[in-house]
């Protein structure tokens, strides 16, 4: 499919893009390491929100500022940084979530030079009015960052019109998931993963009417599938295509609980009301990650939910190595789905995935137990 192919050439190139649209447009491009930055005011700012994942290389100016056991999204994003691969960047946003990141933000702003530096220190529990409260005003001082450091004015229309154009994107993006669970040929595995993480690296007018040309062609295709039907679940941001593995061993991604999956779309803004609040409210109500706190089960339960509703026989845990909050989080989820009777597998990854041979042992296996 035309467009899918498009947005595989941006996700095997993001920089080369990213150089490109700032050299053709003259405008910023913004860096960011989390679906938790508001990335509706950095649009809203007339800049390009480019997630970082981190260099799949070898490691060799970060390790003298890094543990080798910090997780390889960080060793690999500060690499990037310090060997002048991200000197296009214009400045970085740090959303305060797991303790490695808000590390690396410490790390990143007293080594690299670039022109705006932001920390969001987000709070940690979410259920409460103080937390939405204390949201709403750290995203009005965001604004205020994002205005100095930048040296522009960003109008409450300017963000309505942003939260519009993102409404649109993560609606376009949860009915290619629907599509995908519904019909599970309509679309492979890998490339919806293309198709999510390039979303956030394009240019997001552009990025609104690729996806809506994407769901279109997909309305008509119906490709009904008889693979064990799996919902993926971790943190895992930059793994590789594991999906084209799953669907030659037997299964199949009918949805997942990723940060580079569904949580990057899950959650519509109104546009009534105070634009800033309205963002504040889609970050507390939505489904949280480990780093975040709201209900002792809200996690576990939202991913029961997630099963239900997708016809799902099992989970696929994608456990980043290194990744602490999620490594916390596992055992709970592990025993919710027991109690259950939902069957999962776990799965510890780097960049780089076991032979594929062993995978594939690993996944007949578990796809014949369901």
């Amino acid at each position: 499919m035309l467009g899918i192919d498009e947005m595989k050439d941006v996700l095997n190139s993001p920089y080369e893009y990213a150089r490109k649209w700032k050299l053709e447009g003259g405008k910023r491009v913004i860096g960011y390491f989390c679906s938790y930055t508001p990335e509706e005011l950095i649009f809203a700012a007339d800049a390009l929100p480019l997630r970082l994942f981190g260099s799949v290389e070898n490691i060799t100016h970060a390790d003298a500022h890094l543990q080798p056991y910090s997780c390889s999204l960080v060793r690999g994003a500060l690499e990037e940084a310090l060997s002048g691969k991200l000197d296009f960047l214009d400045g970085t946003v740090f959303p305060h979530t797991c303790d490695s990141i808000q590390r690396l933000s410490d790390i990143w702003r007293l080594n690299t030079s670039f022109s705006f530096f932001s920390d969001v220190v987000l709070p940690v529990k979410l259920d409460t009015e103080s937390a939405r409260e204390y949201m709403v005003g750290l995203l009005h001082k965001f604004r205020t960052d994002l205005e100095r450091g930048l040296d522009t004015a960003i109008t409450d229309e300017d963000i309505r019109e942003s939260i519009q154009v993102y409404n649109g994107i993560r609606s376009n993006l949860r009915r290619i998931y629907e599509i995908r669970s519904s019909h599970p040929g309509s679309i492979s595995g890998g490339d919806t993963y293309a198709v999510i993480k390039s979303s956030m690296m394009i240019d997001r007018r552009v990025l609104l009417e690729r996806l809506s040309k994407i769901v279109d062609a997909l309305e008509v295709g119906d490709g009904d599938s008889d693979k064990k039907r799996i919902v993926l679940s971790g943190g895992i941001c930059n793994h590789p295509d594991i999906y084209t593995i799953i669907e030659e061993s037997g299964g199949v991604v009918v949805w997942d609980d990723l940060c580079t999956g569904s949580r990057y779309f899950n959650g519509e803004i109104t546009l009534d009301g105070d634009p800033i609040s309205a963002i504040a409210d889609r970050y507390v109500d939505r489904v949280i990650c480990p780093a975040k706190h709201a209900m002792n089960y809200s996690r576990a339960e939202n991913l029961a939910q997630i099963i239900k509703d997708n016809n799902a026989q099992g989970v696929l845990f994608l456990l980043l190595k290194f990744c602490d909050p999620h490594a916390f989080d596992y055992p709970y989820l592990k025993e919710h789905l027991d109690r259950e009777g939902i069957p999962s597998m776990l799965l510890e990854v780097e960049d780089q995935l076991p032979s594929e041979g062993q995978l594939k042992t690993r996944f007949e296996a578990f796809f014949e137990m369901l």
